[in-house]
């Protein structure tokens, strides 16, 4: 299992698209790391998140490879899994953090 992050704004995803990003998330993991993820899915209550001093649309993704990945791997995959996330959310690139971490 790759273990997946994904920390979101109380209220911000609807219910069918965490359906479809969490769908989304496995197919990454599994085609890329050969293993499904395993996602905790967190959401910061509502009125807790702020940029700016407005409500925070920001999304956190992350994800715990079981080996190192390569810079010339990790910014492909990078790309892909902010795709994933912009697309299904419609949010903008500057709104998702994606992060691949390497094992400690």
């Amino acid at each position: 299992m790759i273990q997946c992050t994904c920390l979101v704004q109380e209220g911000q995803i609807p219910a069918d698209t965490e359906a479809a990003l969490r769908a989304g998330l496995d197919d990454f993991t599994t085609r890329n790391f050969n293993a499904p993820a395993a996602i905790n899915w967190i959401e910061i209550d509502k009125g807790s998140g702020f940029t700016a001093a407005k409500p925070s649309t920001s999304s956190i993704v992350s994800l715990a490879a079981h080996a190192p990945v390569e810079q010339s791997a990790r910014v492909p995959l990078l790309k892909e899994l902010c795709a994933l996330w912009t697309e299904e959310t419609g949010c903008s690139l500057d709104e998702v953090v994606g992060v691949i971490n390497d094992p400690a």
